[in-house]
C-alpha cells in the first residue's frame, strides 16, 4: 500500500477534486434531512418543558420569513461588492 509521498501528483488531485466535487452535495443532503427531522415533529425546548400542539410557533409562515430575511439581508451587501467593487481584493500592484 502506497502512504503517499512529498510531492502532488495527479492521484492526489485526483482525490482532492473528487472530495471538493462531492463534499457540497453531502452537506446539502444532511442540512435537507437535519431540516425535515427537526421541523416534521416540532423544535423541543431546553428546559424540558412539556408544551402543548397549541403553544408551539408553526414554522410557516413566521421562520421561513425570518430566515428569508436574513438571507436578503446578506446576499444584498453582497451583490453590491461584487457588482459593482469587483476589484477591492484584488492585487494591489494592478491598477
Amino acid at each position: 500500500m502506497d502512504l503517499g509521498g512529498y510531492s502532488i501528483n495527479n492521484a492526489t488531485l485526483n482525490r482532492f477534486f473528487s472530495l471538493h466535487y462531492l463534499l457540497p452535495f453531502v452537506i446539502a443532503v444532511l442540512a435537507a434531512y437535519h431540516m425535515y427531522i427537526l421541523h416534521k415533529p416540532g423544535s423541543s425546548n431546553p428546559l424540558g418543558i412539556k408544551a402543548h400542539k397549541l403553544d408551539k410557533i408553526p414554522f410557516y409562515p413566521y421562520f421561513i420569513v425570518k430566515d428569508l430575511f436574513g438571507i436578503v439581508a446578506i446576499l444584498i451587501p453582497y451583490s453590491i461588492f461584487v457588482f459593482f467593487y469587483p476589484e477591492v481584493l484584488s492585487h494591489s500592484d494592478i491598477t
